[in-house]
């Protein structure tokens, strides 16, 4: 079915509902085994990005640690499209007590950052533990002390001129990497009702 978009008239269907079920029966699906620790971003708007892409993957928590923005905030709200409404999220002032915190509810810490020791995202392998993937300043990447205290290191090969991706966007390449080996496809499915 063509669907007319302005003066313009595509050849194909564009599914433009939210997913037609309520928030009490969204509260109560299962949620991925995943994490997202931001450390000390300085973008409340992509922090506000996380949180879409924390719903998207139905992450468990987002961990927003030192001064990364946390609600309320103004550009966390214009950015998340309410999604901080729903997306559980804790604030710590120091990513170390999250790391803890994580680590001993048997969490496995993933640093997301470019290291001599870094293992390549699609080489990682998940076992039955759930995993946190760190996310560290925009400009100034994770700490040393931080990356020392987390289990792996992984990193996204890059091709470019510049050795930099934004940091929602390297998320997202992670968060669905481990999305699609841990079966979520599957065992999530789809909560459109068009499909």
């Amino acid at each position: 079915m063509a669907v007319k978009i302005g003066d313009i008239e595509t050849g194909f269907g564009v599914r433009t509902l939210d997913a037609n079920i309520s928030r009490e029966e969204y509260e109560k699906l299962p949620k991925a085994p995943i994490f997202f620790v931001l450390d000390n971003l300085r973008s409340a708007f992509n922090v506000g990005a996380f949180f879409r892409l924390g719903d998207i993957l139905r992450v468990k928590t987002i961990y927003l640690c030192g001064y990364t923005a946390f609600p309320p905030h103004i550009k966390l709200e214009k950015t998340s499209l309410g999604t901080i409404d729903f997306v559980k999220w804790k604030h710590f002032d120091n990513i170390i007590d999250a790391i803890n915190e994580l680590k001993s509810e048997n969490v496995e810490i993933l640093a997301a950052e470019t290291a001599k020791t870094a293992i390549r995202y699609d080489k990682l392998t998940f076992g039955e533990k759930n995993i946190a993937f760190v996310f560290g300043n925009e400009a100034l990447g994770i700490s040393q002390n931080v990356l020392q205290i987390c289990d792996k290191i992984v990193e996204i090969p890059v091709f470019g001129l510049k050795n930099s991706m934004n940091v929602v966007s390297a998320a997202a390449i992670l968060g669905f990497e481990a999305a699609k080996k841990l079966n979520l496809f599957e065992k999530f499915g789809s909560l459109k009702e068009n499909e």
